[in-house]
């Protein structure tokens, strides 16, 4: 199984094939599955998401800041959107929506 944790208002996306438990999705991936196509199936649009993370590592940001505030990151640019990572059983998955876009607490 992996796990989509859901912040904002992206805590409303829900597909009916999907399991939900409060703003948690999880579903086992399919072979050769890749963050992209993680995201079709859950229902989630790239267009609504400020920020996301995998494995607590940032992988897509739409703030420049995220390259001064130390994350680690899953790639060379977080900017770039690249979503095709693969994902495995027991990934972990943070979605940030564009309501949620405060990278520094």
């Amino acid at each position: 199984m992996i796990e989509i944790h859901l912040y904002g208002k992206l805590r409303k996306t829900l597909r009916d094939n999907i399991y939900r438990e409060g703003n948690v999705l999880r579903f086992s991936p399919e072979p050769g599955e890749t963050m992209a196509s993680v995201l079709e199936r859950a229902g989630i649009s790239t267009e609504d998401i400020y920020s996301l993370f995998l494995n607590a590592r940032i992988l897509a940001a739409r703030s420049n800041m995220v390259r001064w505030l130390g994350y680690q990151q899953v790639g060379a640019d977080p900017l770039s959107w690249d979503l095709n990572v693969p994902v495995s059983p027991g990934d972990r998955i943070g979605v940030f929506g564009r309501d949620m876009a405060a990278l520094v607490v």
